[in-house]
């Protein structure tokens, strides 16, 4: 297993709001519930998954965690992308960019309580670890969270691609290709994952511009858990944010109107109230 965290961890979300959202979540009766955390980077989606895996583990329940960054195309991959349709596919992040075969292999088993093993990325190398270090599950789960920075967000209507957002946009994809094709992946090819969801929370953030900030703090995290390795510089982070936007944009437009719950928080992570059902 590699020993770099997936993401910077805030401040724990208190008890009620975790018992809450594990006990929402068992409601379901269709085979092994899927629990799906969404939030932009930084917002604590891990954080929160590991806690309401803890707490059902303490209850005697078989639970597991898995985000979708875990289920990354490999380098190579992303390059034959970036060398058929556009160079910026070789960088991870926007639809289009996930093994989605894999992803919804792994939920399928979880739900059906099959046997399978838990995907990995390892995001300072930028490369899937080898599948001999997958964690295995080997008996039926009873919770399995899943949990990721734009789960359960639609597709944008073509004519909202037209502009730039963001310099990268304008600079790099000045005809537009690669943000239509990330779209049109989106549209296609993640309703189907997002159908496998039992529940979906969203962690919505003050707005994007709180998001720089969180993902730095997110890489800082994962330079220290590795100080031997290289890490992004703050001019990088940057740039690499702008390949998220346009999507965390959209999911904070649309996902407070399609999830379950949606728990608003401050520029510090913590919720300003208890989780607003929708």
């Amino acid at each position: 297993m590699s020993p770099v965290p997936h993401s910077f961890s805030p401040r724990r979300f208190a008890p009620a709001l975790v018992a809450q959202a594990l006990d929402e979540a068992l409601t379901s009766a269709s085979g092994t519930p899927v629990l799906a955390i969404s939030g932009v980077q930084g917002s604590g989606k891990s954080t929160l998954a590991a806690q309401v895996v803890d707490l059902a583990r303490s209850r005697g329940l078989c639970a597991a965690a898995l985000s979708i960054d875990d289920t990354y195309l490999t380098r190579a991959q992303r390059q034959r992308l970036a060398d058929r349709i556009h160079p910026l596919l070789a960088t991870r992040g926007p639809p289009g960019t996930h093994d989605l075969a894999l992803a919804l292999n792994t939920l399928d088993a979880a739900k059906a309580g099959q046997a399978f093993a838990l995907p990995r990325f390892d995001k300072l190398a930028d490369e899937r670890v080898a599948e001999t270090q997958w964690k295995r599950i080997e008996q039926p789960l009873d919770l399995l969270v899943f949990e990721g920075w734009f789960l359960g967000t639609p597709a944008e209507d073509a004519q909202a691609l037209q502009q730039p957002l963001n310099a990268l946009e304008r600079d790099a994809d000045a005809d537009g290709r690669w943000r239509q094709w990330c779209n049109q992946a989106l549209a296609d090819d993640y309703p189907a994952l997002w159908q496998r969801f039992d529940r979906l929370w969203m962690l919505q953030p003050p707005s994007f511009a709180v998001v720089p900030h969180w993902r730095w703090q997110q890489e800082q995290a994962l330079q220290q858990a590795s100080p031997g390795r290289s890490s992004m510089t703050r001019p990088q982070l940057e740039r690499f944010v702008q390949f998220y936007e346009r999507i965390s944009r959209q999911a904070l437009r649309t996902l407070p109107a399609i999830a379950d719950r949606v728990i608003a928080l401050d520029a510090q992570r913590q919720p300003l109230a208890t989780p607003s059902a929708e």
